[in-house]
């Protein structure tokens, strides 16, 4: 796990291009399945990317967190949206959701001090 999120895209990206250009064709016949499942739909892109996150945090993965904050954010979620799919991820997923919420609130912030600066200078 990259330590911010500029260092995970990037990271995300290039281990991505690896895995699906090493000819292993399942690899992308389930990334493809996996990027229709978050477009948009009877539900919205970004609906679909805040189940991702929800399901995510209940399933503790850092990396899928920080991916759908990512998403969710790009795809117009609020700072409010995101604390209720957090608060729904720790009802679901209990106590041990605590860390990767504290996690997920970092990281959001991240994203969205990053998302305002870049909002300033376009």
């Amino acid at each position: 796990m990259k330590s911010n999120v500029k260092e995970f895209r990037a990271y995300r990206t290039e281990m991505n291009e690896r895995i699906l250009n090493s000819g292993f064709r399942d690899f992308n016949k389930f990334f493809a399945l996996d990027n229709k499942a978050y477009i948009d739909g009877a539900l919205s892109a970004k609906s679909k990317e805040l189940m991702g996150l929800a399901v995510s945090m209940a399933l503790r993965c850092n990396d899928c967190i920080l991916y759908h904050i990512d998403r969710a954010i790009h795809e117009g979620a609020t700072e409010q949206e995101l604390y209720e799919t957090f608060n729904v991820a720790l009802i679901v997923g209990g106590s041990i959701v605590i860390p990767h919420l504290r996690y997920a609130v970092q990281q959001m912030d991240e994203i969205f001090i990053e998302k305002n600066k870049n909002e300033k200078t376009d």
